[in-house]
Order: structure tokens, then C-alpha cells, then sequence
């Protein structure tokens, strides 16, 4: 696109790396620019022109690192918590009050370690450019008393920027750890999130994973996710999201070992030009291992909901039982949605499923509802919580799944 130009100047720019790193972030950003932003002629984002979108919606991009740190955030006051702050991608200020700190290790990250690139452009131009994010280590034997909470800020300063940031998450054996990521965006303007997170879950340890947002975003939303499963581990990724104008999420999960547990499920409402993409990749790679998806989706008018789901299995490992349902209402003939299960299974002993099925509202059941004294728009608003209920009752905690509630009916009520 015009007024959007790198060079490898940018990264001379960024301190403390090794010159190792620097030729990594170097190939990588040959890479990207011999490719540019991802358009639907690559497999991978056939439902999801990145190129067109920003061609749309961007004159110029800037992708030189941008700080606030000045930032005042209003804690969640819905239940008690631990807290990490990031502003524009960076870390700020975390607090650990209702733990034992010294099981917990908390860094700006820093330096890369798996030297490989990518074939998705996003994650090249991530590889290339990144600063900030933060590193998170929880010590063996160690169960979070509380939730922690990601405040992931963005300033109302943002203007055409590229924000490129990376992540990592180690839980270390028979720990515990429950993570609400909540994005906070007060910028009136377009700009791009775009994050790339390592997540490694050791020998019996537990992550569960949740993603919401305080309010409506004119910011446009990548985030590739590879997650590590080692011998019984267990993975669970909540997500409702709902409310951006782009979003990708796209989640690898490698269950390197025996017994290990996956788990992605989403209940998003998607209303009027807002586009949400889920794309995952189970990679069953050892006997035994479980894994569960579910993704519900209900769109309104001109929006457009994507999943696209792959479950590979491999040779040696016998005894899969691997799970996937995308299911979508459509409550406007306007309103778009798309997806693509995949299976790709080189074992014989699995059990695996998968299956996709989109509709409209029933008018027997509006009917139903209507005859009782509801008005059609209450009637259908009843409806799309009673289609995404059942990934919200997934949810233990009361006091969360109270605030998980709140959030999704102020999505469904307009808010």
C-alpha cells in the first residue's frame, strides 16, 4: 500500500538483541515484504482479505514502537483479582497481592528462542518488528488463589499504527492458572493489534484462558497463539470477543505427550461491519489426548463470522477422541458466515467428529414466545442467549460468569 514503508533501519532501532536475532528479525522481514499483508489467495485467509481490509480502511501505517505509560485503568471491581497491565502492547504494572510472589517470575519479553519462519505474513512482520509484551512463569506445585486479569489498554492517541508485540506463558508442573484477558480500547481511530503469544503447559499443569472486551473498537485485531502440551496437561480457551471490528485469532495446539486435554469454545454476537475469524489447529501427536472445540456464532446485519477448524492426528497416536462444532444463527439476510472443518487422521484407533450448521431464527419458537407476551425483537434477543448460554455455563466461577453475562447481553442489547 502507499505510505507504508520498512526497512531493516527500523530494526537497528530496537536494543538488546543478539545478532542471531537480528538476522532472524531480518529474514523475516524480507519475507513479509516480498509478500505484503495476507489476501485470499493464500489458503489461510480466504475468508479474510487482510490486504482489501486495510487498503479500505488505512491511508498510511506507522509501525515505529509507540508508548503511554501515563495511563490511569479503573480496576474490575466484579470480583478480586491479580493484574497485569499492558498499555499499547507494553508492559506497564502488574500486582500479585493475593499470591505467593515469589512462585511467580513477571519480565518484559524479551528475545526470541525458535528461529523459524512463518509462512503467515502477520507472524513475519511480528517476528520482524516486535517489542514489549511480557513473559509470565509460574513455578511447579503452585495453584493460582485468584484469576488474573490481563488489562490489555490501548490510548486514545493510536492513529494509523501498527502495534507489534509478543507474549509467552510457561506454567510449570502441577501448577494452575486462570487468565481474563480484557482488552480496553479508547481510541476513536483505526490502528492494528498485532501479537504473537507462546503458551507451554508442563506435566500436569492447568491453563484456562478467557477473552471479552469492555466495549465496542475501530481497531483491527490479530493474535496467533501456539500452545505446547506436555503429559496430562489441560488447555481451555473461552472466547467472547465480540464487539471488534476485525478480529482474527489464530490457535495452534500441539499435544506433544499422553493425556493431554484441549479445549476451544466461543459464543460471539457480531453486529453491524464487524468481521471475527476463529482458526484453529489441534495437532494430536501423542496417544490418549482429548480435544473439544465448539464455536457459536450469531450474526446480525453485514457482518461477517469465519471458523475454520483443522484436527490432525498422527500415526502414533492411537486412542484420540478429538471433537468440533461450528454452529451460526443468522438473524439478517445480510449478515455473512463461512466455515471450513477439516480432519487429516493417520491413526486408526480415534474417534474423531466435526460438523458445521448455520440458520436463521425459528419462527415457531418466536411464535412460541410471542404468544406469551413477548414483543419479537425481546422474543429474539431471549433466543440468541438461549443459543449461546451454554458456553457461558461453562464458566465455574459465579462472580465471573456473572460478569461474562453482563458483558455479552450489553453486545446483544447494542451497548
Amino acid at each position: 500500500m502507499q505510505n507504508f514503508e520498512i526497512n531493516s533501519s527500523t530494526i537497528d532501532k530496537i536494543k538488546k538483541i543478539t545478532n542471531e536475532e537480528k538476522n532472524f528479525r531480518n529474514q523475516n522481514l524480507d519475507f513479509f515484504k516480498s509478500v505484503g499483508f495476507p489476501n485470499k489467495r493464500l489458503e489461510d485467509w480466504k475468508f479474510s482479505d487482510f490486504k482489501d481490509i486495510i487498503n479500505k480502511n488505512f491511508e498510511k501505517l506507522d509501525v515505529q514502537k509507540f508508548t503511554n505509560n501515563t495511563q490511569q485503568i479503573n480496576l474490575l471491581q466484579d470480583f478480586d483479582h491479580n493484574y497485569i497491565f499492558l498499555i499499547n502492547g507494553n508492559l506497564s504494572s502488574s500486582n500479585f497481592d493475593f499470591e505467593e510472589k515469589n512462585k511467580i517470575k513477571i519480565n518484559i519479553y524479551e528475545g526470541d528462542t525458535d528461529y523459524q519462519i512463518s509462512k503467515n505474513p502477520l507472524v513475519c512482520l511480528n517476528h520482524a518488528l516486535a517489542e514489549g509484551g511480557y513473559s509470565l512463569e509460574v513455578d511447579s506445585n503452585y495453584k493460582f488463589k485468584k484469576s488474573l486479569v490481563i488489562y490489555n489498554f490501548f490510548t486514545k492517541d493510536i492513529n494509523n499504527k501498527i502495534l507489534n508485540s509478543k507474549n509467552r506463558i510457561l506454567i510449570n508442573e502441577n501448577s494452575e492458572l486462570h487468565v481474563i484477558e480484557y482488552t480496553i480500547n479508547e481510541s476513536q481511530f483505526n490502528f492494528i493489534s498485532n501479537v504473537h503469544e507462546n503458551i507451554i503447559l508442563k506435566k500436569n499443569s492447568k491453563l484456562k484462558n478467557l477473552y471479552l472486551q469492555n466495549n465496542k473498537s475501530n481497531g483491527f485485531f490479530h493474535k496467533f497463539v501456539r500452545n505446547k502440551l506436555f503429559e496430562n496437561s489441560d488447555y481451555s480457551n473461552l472466547i467472547f470477543s465480540s464487539g471488534l471490528k476485525f478480529n482474527k485469532l489464530d490457535i495452534e495446539c500441539d499435544l506433544v505427550e499422553n493425556e493431554c486435554n484441549c479445549n476451544i469454545m466461543s459464543a460471539l454476537f457480531l453486529n453491524k461491519d464487524e468481521h471475527q475469524e476463529i482458526k484453529t489447529r489441534i495437532n494430536h501427536l501423542a496417544p490418549n489426548c482429548k480435544s473439544y472445540q465448539k464455536v457459536k456464532k450469531v450474526l446480525n446485519s453485514e457482518s461477517k463470522g469465519i471458523y475454520q477448524g483443522k484436527i490432525y492426528v498422527k500415526d502414533i497416536a492411537q486412542k484420540t477422541n478429538a471433537y468440533q462444532l461450528s454452529k451460526a444463527l443468522l438473524i439478517n439476510d445480510n449478515a455473512e458466515f463461512n466455515s471450513k472443518p477439516e480432519l487429516e487422521i493417520y491413526a486408526d484407533d480415534v474417534k474423531c467428529t466435526h460438523g458445521s450448521t448455520s440458520g436463521n431464527i425459528d419462527e415457531d419458537s418466536l411464535y412460541y414466545l410471542m404468544s406469551r407476551g413477548l414483543n419479537r425483537e425481546d422474543s429474539i434477543k431471549l433466543l440468541i442467549k438461549g443459543f449461546l448460554n451454554d458456553i457461558v455455563e461453562s464458566i465455574k466461577s459465579h462472580s465471573i460468569k456473572s460478569f461474562v453475562e453482563k458483558k455479552l447481553e450489553d453486545q446483544i442489547n447494542g451497548c
